[in-house]
């Protein structure tokens, strides 16, 4: 099924806490501060990839969380880091946080961080000082960010074919490029866009077949016309 909108909850991962530890060894029975800081949060990222055609992969799935970070341990050992997360979208995702639009990913490979991992506190090891020699606190891990994003996508093509339904735009798309779109002799066949790639003399472009459109479309009529936002990337 061809999902072009769905909304998404991205949380960054915690970060470890800080730990409260002092050098035990024989012969030293009052060994200094040796607590180590808690690994960073993990983040969240998006990433345009032309492995994927619309966001139909994450529909069902709302919630995605990057792994927080471990606490610090003893003898100034530091917690491991949160594992990021990377959220896979097509080329022509457009992303927005409430009514700002934080990416637009044009091109296969992009990344946009969007939360980011809380940093990990600091262990006691950190708070010595010529006047306070054995602290006995630590610092907790900082909440990693949360976000709720609208993922919205423009397919990406050169060319866009606008009609009536049963005007031929299936049919010309099968036979300029490889591509198979469903072809009958009932009008609305091409329920979402279609994408087929041209080769002429050693140069290519990209198709975009588009549901047909009627009278009275703006008012549901037919197929209504949001595919329309499509075409508002196309050359011709």
């Amino acid at each position: 099924m061809f999902i072009d909108e769905v909304t998404i909850k991205v949380v960054a991962g915690k970060g470890g806490d800080g730990v409260v530890s002092f050098r035990r060894e024989k012969y030293v029975p009052k060994g200094g501060p040796d607590g180590g800081d808690g690994g960073d949060g993990g983040s969240v990222y998006l990433q345009a990839d032309e492995a994927y055609t619309t966001l139909s992969h994450l529909r069902y799935k709302k919630l995605f969380k990057a792994t927080s970070g471990e606490n610090g341990k003893g003898s100034k050992c530091f917690g491991k880091t949160g594992n990021d997360l990377i959220i896979r979208v097509p080329v022509g995702t457009i992303v927005r946080k409430g009514e700002q639009v934080i990416a637009d990913f044009t091109t296969h490979g992009e990344k946009c961080l969007v939360a980011k991992g809380g940093r990990g506190g600091r262990g006691n090891s950190k708070f010595t000082s010529s006047s306070h020699q054995t602290p006995r606190y630590a610092e907790k891990g900082e909440v990693g960010e949360e976000a709720r994003l609208d993922l919205e996508l423009k397919v990406l093509a050169d060319v866009g074919l606008i009609g009536y339904p049963n005007a031929g735009k299936s049919t010309l798309l099968s036979v300029i490029s490889a591509a198979q779109p469903k072809v009958a002799s009932y009008p609305f066949t091409t329920l979402s866009p279609i994408l087929g790639v041209v080769e002429v003399e050693h140069r290519s472009f990209v198709v975009a077949d588009l549901p047909g459109l009627i009278k009275g479309a703006h008012q549901g009529i037919g197929l209504g016309f949001e595919f329309l936002k499509h075409v508002e990337r196309t050359r011709l």
